[in-house]
């Protein structure tokens, strides 16, 4: 039960000064861009080192840089169908995610990481 309460804690705080930090920057959109996943991660990596050592946090964090070196690649994949090939929505998502997929664990298979 502390355990959640903890990550509760932290990660509202985290979002909260996130958000600040977002809110004062132009254009506004990057508000949201900073309020969730930075923030989150951050809290995340502070409750891997407090419960299980800085080794560990360093390969969860290796794990998060991967996903979203896979995220870019999936955005500009999602783009491109979109506006090339003008591919609808849905196919189009659904196709990145595959490159999503193969993306991730190719760097986590060929370049290591908590798994």
């Amino acid at each position: 039960m502390t355990e959640y309460l903890v990550r509760f804690v932290a990660g509202g705080l985290m979002v909260s000064v996130f958000a600040i930090f977002g809110d004062m920057l132009r254009p506004k959109s990057f508000a949201g861009l900073l309020g969730a996943a930075p923030s989150v991660a951050l809290a995340t990596l502070g409750i891997a080192v407090v419960q299980h050592g800085p080794q560990y946090a360093a390969a969860d964090s290796w794990t998060m840089i991967y996903g979203a070196i896979a995220l870019a690649c999936y955005s500009l994949v999602v783009c491109h169908l979109l506006m090339r090939s003008r591919l609808g929505a849905l196919p189009a998502t659904i196709l990145a995610f595959a490159v999503w997929l193969v993306v991730a664990f190719g760097l986590l298979a060929g370049l290591g990481g908590a798994a």
